[in-house]
């Protein structure tokens, strides 16, 4: 029986991931995670959905090649993941996804892309992640409930922000108060990204435990 480990809980919880794949699943990766693992033989392959940023020693490079020179397999995407693959396709591992190709390509660059703060004991994100905010203005632009122009400062106010206080409401609050969006469009503009969010990451974390589930097959 193929042995998997899957780091996630923010974007996708374990319960559907569970529902989907039978696979020992552990919270968001940090430092030395996968070192352990390795050390105690390792599983044979390992996803990596969501992981730790800033506020304790993100995931080493060094430790996820570590794990594939010892011929353990290594999918990411969707935050984490999509991050580290970008970073470590050339030496095998395997990333897949919208948010894995955004980073390869250089479409987004910085880390605090799909960083979000989250409950630390139900692991649900408390803010949103600027991927997402990126496909849900994208959606908002296409169904013309605001302009690219309108779309383009909305995500500038989303950047500039700290991870953990991004939302929809902040980010147009902050754009009305420059006079750049009426008062009578925010409730509008509000209730329609709220309510019609593209959760890129979501749909990322899938892609990861689909890929698994493939490869897992084939093992």
């Amino acid at each position: 029986m193929t042995e998997i480990v899957v780091f996630t809980g923010t974007s996708l919880s374990w319960e559907e991931a569970g529902s989907l794949l039978d696979a020992d699943y552990r919270p968001p990766v940090k430092r030395n995670d996968i070192n352990i693992l390795v050390d105690k033989g390792g599983p044979d392959i390992i996803g990596i959905i969501d992981g730790i940023f800033f506020d304790r020693a993100a995931v080493a490079h060094r430790e996820i090649i570590r794990a594939m020179k010892a011929g353990v397999t290594v999918v990411g995407g969707c935050s984490m993941g999509a991050l580290r693959a970008s970073e470590l396709d050339t030496h095998g591992m395997i990333g897949v996804g919208c948010i894995y190709e955004w980073y390869r390509d250089g479409v987004v660059e910085s880390d605090d892309e799909v960083a979000v703060t989250f409950h630390p004991e139900t692991l649900e994100p408390l803010s949103v992640p600027l991927v997402n905010m990126r496909a849900t203005l994208e959606h908002a632009v296409v169904n013309r409930v605001i302009n690219q122009h309108q779309s383009d400062i909305l995500l500038e106010a989303g950047k500039s922000m700290y991870y953990p206080d991004r939302s929809y409401h902040a980010a147009v609050k902050k754009v009305a108060e420059s006079g750049l969006i009426s008062s009578s469009e925010q409730d509008v503009i509000i209730g329609f990204l709220v309510d019609n969010e593209v959760d890129v990451k979501r749909e990322d974390a899938l892609l990861v435990i689909e890929k698994i589930k493939e490869l897992a097959g084939s093992c």
